[in-house]
């Protein structure tokens, strides 16, 4: 686990090479097929060499939940470990990590009308209006979620307004059983220096653009079915440069605010995994760390098998 521009995907494909393991993508946005450049997406060469689960299983126009992402995160480490190997499940999807290994709630399902009904509002009120609306209901929620984090505090007011219980209670009291036992080694890449990471976050933005990141985007917006509203584009960055070719703001401000979304996006990142139980923190700018999970990883499974 670790923040955005952190370093995982490198070491993901080291610890592959040294040990029997078979990488599964814990990211809310790599899902998705089409967007590559703005999610850091592992070329087609890297992935043929190390071929990732869960990655383009969904078209942008697409949702995809934490609730889908534990089903299919579950068979994917079914069929690896039927396989003899190890998952090594890897990504910056805080909320499907602790889905994962704490079990999820088994939410109402999705209304579309009421879903409608609560994008009327914030277009009439903003999304800021909602949160408030929310802390109202559901202090907990609120005070994790983004005031501008439109997708979350959607979903929260969604099941409150369809059930009459918040969704902190849905989580409290309704975490599904697992149908069997998982051990999970938790490691976690925390630079030691947020300017660091800051740095890290600013270079990979600005390759992204000189790879073509928002021509990407241009063709995106060209799809039928895809608005800036749609779960997909409403990631970092992404949602950023929609804004820009809807004449909101110029391609500078732009830019400017996407580096400051990642740079959130990564606090709240580094505040999940400093509450994860059980984690090994790690520097990955560290040269021991890749030999530290390597050493932890063989004393649970040796070098042949999984156990």
């Amino acid at each position: 686990m670790g923040p955005t521009a952190s370093g995982k995907t490198e070491l993901a494909l080291r610890l592959a090479d040294a040990l029997p393991l078979d990488i599964v993508s814990v990211d809310s946005a790599l899902v998705y097929r089409g967007m590559d450049i703005g999610t850091a997406k592992p070329d087609q060469e890297t992935l043929l060499r190390y071929p990732h689960r869960l990655l383009d299983i969904r078209e942008p126009e697409d949702s995809y939940s934490a609730g889908d992402f534990v089903r299919d995160a579950t068979a994917a480490m079914t069929e690896i470990r039927a396989a003899g190997r190890v998952p090594l499940l890897a990504g910056g999807t805080m909320m499907y990590f602790r889905a994962l290994t704490r079990g999820i709630a088994q939410l109402p399902q999705a209304d579309r009308d009421i879903r409608a009904a609560i994008d009327a509002e914030a277009a009439a009120k903003g999304w800021p209006a909602l949160h408030r609306e929310l802390a109202a209901v559901d202090r907990t929620a609120a005070d994790r979620i983004n005031p501008n984090d439109s997708q979350r505090i959607q979903r929260a007011l969604e099941v409150y307004r369809t059930s009459g219980r918040t969704i902190t209670e849905w989580h409290r009291n309704g975490k599904a059983d697992r149908d069997a036992p998982v051990r999970f080694l938790k490691f976690g890449l925390i630079p030691p220096a947020r300017s660091t990471l800051h740095s890290r976050i600013e270079k990979r933005l600005a390759k992204m653009l000189e790879d073509g990141f928002l021509d990407e985007v241009r063709r995106l917006r060209q799809r039928p079915g895809l608005s800036a509203r749609s779960p997909s584009m409403r990631s970092v960055g992404y949602r950023q440069l929609w804004s820009h070719l809807d004449g909101e703001c110029d391609l500078e401000t732009a830019v400017a605010r996407a580096r400051a979304a990642t740079r959130q996006l990564a606090k709240r990142q580094l505040t999940w995994l400093r509450s994860e139980s059980g984690l090994c923190a790690l520097d990955p700018l560290e040269p021991g760390t890749i030999d530290t999970i390597v050493t932890s990883v063989e004393a649970r499974i040796g070098r042949g098998t999984a156990q």
